[in-house]
């Protein structure tokens, strides 16, 4: 079974269509990224499978569970986690506290036992702690651990806000650009954490990105979205060399052999 099925989406936003019956899956273990130039649908996609929007029409499922059915607050219960093109991070919060949050997934004890610090959420603070720090280890973050985000550089925000996602412990990983605005060894780097989270950690990973060099160096599998249509799935290299995503990106002349 497929850990993500999309079948079918249109999304519309009063009578521009965002996407138009788009179908993939994703397989477990995948690193799958989504391509295409500036406005083809690729954010709109993402908001899909957050639950942030509607789609007019199709399924959407996780591991078998049709994700239409959820509130948006529920579908970090299912395993996924994501991070958003605009640092979405609590700047005048530490590194620790910021990636503490990631854990509410996780957090089993009720309210009065924790206005009271019950042993048992005691314990639980415990653990939620020891998993922060696995997080903090995987990402070489142990000399900001209690840094404030506002004194951070932007590179190391990116990294912060990667590991308030992996303390969810997800089953898929949303990664919306994560190369944007990093430096060439930043985005070298990248590469590396993006393989170490599947071969690590044991997450899926589906990807937005622009960078191509990053989706040709990570990627089992692309998908290239055009004017909120698929227009190529495949390898990295077969999807690079599609005549329409070539058209897509320079231009119909350029598509020409």
């Amino acid at each position: 079974m497929s850990l993500l099925e999309v079948d079918g989406v249109t999304v519309r936003f009063g009578g521009v269509t965002a996407l138009e019956r788009v179908s993939f899956a994703v397989e477990p273990g995948e690193i799958f990224a989504i391509v295409g130039p500036n406005g083809a649908g690729k954010s709109t996609l993402f908001n899909v499978i957050s639950r942030i929007h509607e789609p007019e029409e199709g399924d959407l499922r996780f591991a078998g569970e049709n994700l239409l059915r959820l509130a948006p607050s529920e579908v970090a219960g299912l395993g996924i986690a994501r991070t958003f093109q605009n640092i979405e991070l609590f700047e005048h919060s530490s590194v620790l506290q910021n990636l503490l949050v990631g854990r509410h997934r996780h957090r089993r004890a009720s309210i009065p036992a924790q206005v009271f610090f019950a042993p048992a959420v005691r314990r639980e603070e415990v653990a939620h702690r020891a998993a922060v720090e696995q997080v903090i280890d995987f990402l070489d973050l142990q000399p900001y651990r209690d840094r404030t985000i506002a004194g951070l550089p932007y590179g190391l925000r990116k990294v912060v806000e990667v590991g308030r996602a992996l303390a969810i412990e997800p089953r898929m990983l949303l990664l919306d650009e994560p190369a944007s605005g990093l430096s060439a060894e930043e985005s070298g780097d990248l590469q590396f954490r993006i393989k170490d989270i599947r071969d690590r950690m044991g997450a899926t990973v589906l990807m937005v990105e622009h960078d191509m060099r990053l989706v040709s160096a990570v990627s089992d599998r692309v998908l290239a979205l055009a004017d909120g249509r698929v227009i190529a799935i495949g390898t990295p290299a077969a999807v690079q060399s599609h005549p329409k995503v070539i058209e897509a990106y320079l231009g119909t002349e350029a598509a020409v052999p």
